[in-house]
């Protein structure tokens, strides 16, 4: 197994992009990776999209959006209000802000949801990110959910138990309507976790996983 360097050192800092269909994604799906790049690479610069929200749940979701990033030198939060569920029905609209963020934005690193996720939202967001972005390093991350759609990731990101467990904190701190959710419980969170760091052999046993359709090396 190679590893390598995600964001290696070069003289502009590196620009992460992070995409959710929905306001607790980011955070379930590679809230761990990127809080342990705000360690390594404090240099960097996010932007944190998220495309379907309402009012309520926006406020959530910025709130701990901020609680994430606050090791990286500069970030930006978008919470679009497209309706949950609905993505694939508006499409035209979300491909438009799609655009808008790739003109606006030009990032070196994206997370973005899991291809073959069951979740029309997640696919939905997934493909406009691989006809958006086609000469970038994407990663596509799980959530766990009850539609049983994981599959064998091909590029592993091991944690230190310590980030593992801030990042289930924050989830479960800043998401309170989602409290009762029986797919948001730390005992979940830890579980996928532990099966992805033994399936990369890492030093503390627990990982996030991504797929990657492209490489260049």
């Amino acid at each position: 197994m190679r590893r390598i360097e995600l964001l290696p050192e070069r003289e502009l800092p590196a620009r992460i992009l992070a995409l959710g269909a929905h306001c607790d994604d980011i955070e379930i799906g590679c809230g761990g990776t990127l809080l342990r790049l705000a360690a390594e690479r404090p240099d960097a610069e996010v932007r944190w999209v998220i495309l379907a929200s309402t009012p309520a749940r926006a406020e959530e979701a910025r709130r701990s959006a901020a609680a994430y990033l606050q090791g990286f030198a500069r970030s930006q939060v978008v919470v679009h209000e497209f309706r949950d569920g609905f993505l694939p029905y508006s499409g035209a609209a979300v491909k438009e802000a799609f655009e808008a963020h790739k003109r606006e934005y030009a990032p070196d690193l994206i997370f973005t949801h899991f291809r073959d996720d069951r979740h029309q939202d997640h696919r939905l967001v997934s493909e406009l990110t691989a006809n958006t972005w086609r000469n970038h390093l994407v990663l596509e991350y799980e959530i766990p959910k009850y539609d049983g759609d994981f599959g064998s990731p091909n590029f592993f990101c091991p944690l230190a138990r310590a980030t593992l467990e801030r990042k289930i904190d924050l989830v479960l701190q800043h998401f309170g309507s989602q409290g009762g959710k029986h797919w948001l419980t730390r005992d979940l969170l830890q579980a996928v976790a532990r099966i992805r760091g033994m399936e990369c052999q890492a030093p503390e046993q627990v990982a996030e996983a991504y797929y990657t359709r492209k490489m260049v090396f």
